[in-house]
């Protein structure tokens, strides 16, 4: 009788654990449409961006600048008002945004700059370049997510670097679940003269976490 008990109870136990492991599994496969067709309600709503005049840029200047060029500092920091307005100009500079290039036959998000073939597009899904860093954006606001992509790309770029990886989350931990840096990330890198072409990771690099991001020296290994 005892025997005949652990058997019931370790047959519960497997069912249990079966009909865990589907309730993940639905969950995540949810995440992942939502997070599909908000990538392409993002493409959606850029389509008709134009490039605002450029007084109207935001540009940020590292601090170090101010000092080494005895320029004074700004005489206050921007209001929240003020940091949006200039984070949401600074997202919509493009006039080259590639909706149609948004969506490849998968349908993953991707983007390759105007002259691009798309075959680098699908070399970099396949893994073609390595990827030899990565940068977190997790827990920073736009506008400091905004800098560390500037800078990272920067310094990237300058030391030969040729395929990156950038994770800025799914936004399921943001106020309303909205991927809203997601979409910011994409903007940036669309108008970064060092940007090749970009796509979201494959699972095992984070899924639609992270973007696998081509720098330009890369195109001398095609």
């Amino acid at each position: 009788m005892k025997q005949f008990s652990e058997l019931k109870s370790l047959r519960d136990k497997l069912k249990e654990d079966e009909r865990q492991r589907a309730i993940e599994k639905a969950e995540r496969d949810k995440r992942e449409r939502l997070a599909r067709e908000h990538a392409v309600e993002f493409g959606a709503a850029v389509k008709d961006v134009v490039r605002m005049p450029e007084s109207d840029r935001y540009v940020w200047r590292p601090m170090h600048d101010f000092e080494t060029r005895g320029t004074p500092l700004p005489a206050r920091p921007r209001t929240a008002e003020e940091e949006t307005a200039a984070v949401l100009r600074e997202s919509m500079l493009s006039d080259q945004f590639d909706v149609d290039g948004l969506l490849d036959e998968d349908p993953s998000l991707s983007w390759s700059a105007p002259g691009v073939g798309p075959d680098v597009v699908k070399k970099l899904r396949k893994r073609h370049w390595p990827v030899e860093d990565e940068l977190d954006l997790h827990g920073l606001t736009r506008d400091l997510a905004r800098r560390h992509v500037d800078a990272y790309l920067r310094k990237s770029s300058k030391r030969g670097i040729r395929c990156v990886r950038i994770i800025h989350g799914v936004g399921y931990g943001s106020a309303g679940g909205e991927p809203v840096l997601r979409g910011m990330v994409h903007s940036w890198l669309v108008q970064t003269s060092d940007v090749v072409a970009f796509c979201v990771a494959n699972r095992a690099d984070g899924g639609n976490g992270a973007l696998i991001v081509l720098l330009r020296p890369a195109l001398d290994d095609r």
